[in-house]
């Protein structure tokens, strides 16, 4: 999947601009699937316009610069579904978080505490925030999508209540440092 692909789903979704883009992207319903930055957005905006997959509209805002909303055509309807049909890659996770309970021995108790109690803040916010959306929500695939995010985060969250206590011991023991191979 690519940035291309994931600008066409959001204005699928609704029309918006690029900043709104980002925001969904980075923070909003959109942001567990493709990171993406404005240095790619503007110019694959540029691109989908020219080729006529999407339209911009621009607004003109009171002392402000000009505001462009997007909306998806047609066109980018169907080269929306073509992107979709592409297998997609493997997920790629990656987690600060198992970096330093990895290295627990090392972070120390406090320190493993306080990464656990942030994690599990997060994961709750994560789950009712998907909850939420999958309640909400009129759409049955979207709704699917939320309900699968709040359980396997909701996994997550189990897993670190239950085993929490098994971590802060292995950051109570001797500093364990592993040899360069």
């Amino acid at each position: 999947m690519n940035v291309r692909t994931l600008i066409l789903a959001i204005l699928n979704k609704q029309d918006a601009s690029g900043y709104e883009i980002k925001k969904l992207s980075s923070e909003g319903r959109f942001s567990y699937f493709v990171d993406i930055s404005f240095g790619s957005i503007y110019p694959t905006l540029a691109r989908l316009e020219e080729e006529g997959l999407v339209t911009g509209q621009a607004e003109i805002q009171e002392g402000k610069p000009d505001r462009k909303t997007y909306s998806i055509t047609e066109n980018g309807r169907l080269e929306l579904a073509l992107g979709l049909s592409q297998p997609p890659s493997k997920d790629k996770f990656k987690s600060e978080f198992l970096l330093v309970a990895m290295n627990a021995s090392l972070a120390g108790p406090a320190a493993i505490k306080r990464a656990i109690a942030q994690r599990i803040v997060w994961l709750e916010a994560e789950v009712e925030m998907l909850s939420s959306v999958a309640a909400e929500c009129d759409n049955p695939a979207t709704r699917w999508v939320a309900n699968y995010g709040v359980a396997v985060m909701g996994n997550d969250l189990n897993y670190l209540k239950e085993n929490q206590d098994e971590l802060v011991s292995l950051a109570s023991g001797p500093v364990q440092v592993e040899a360069a191979e």
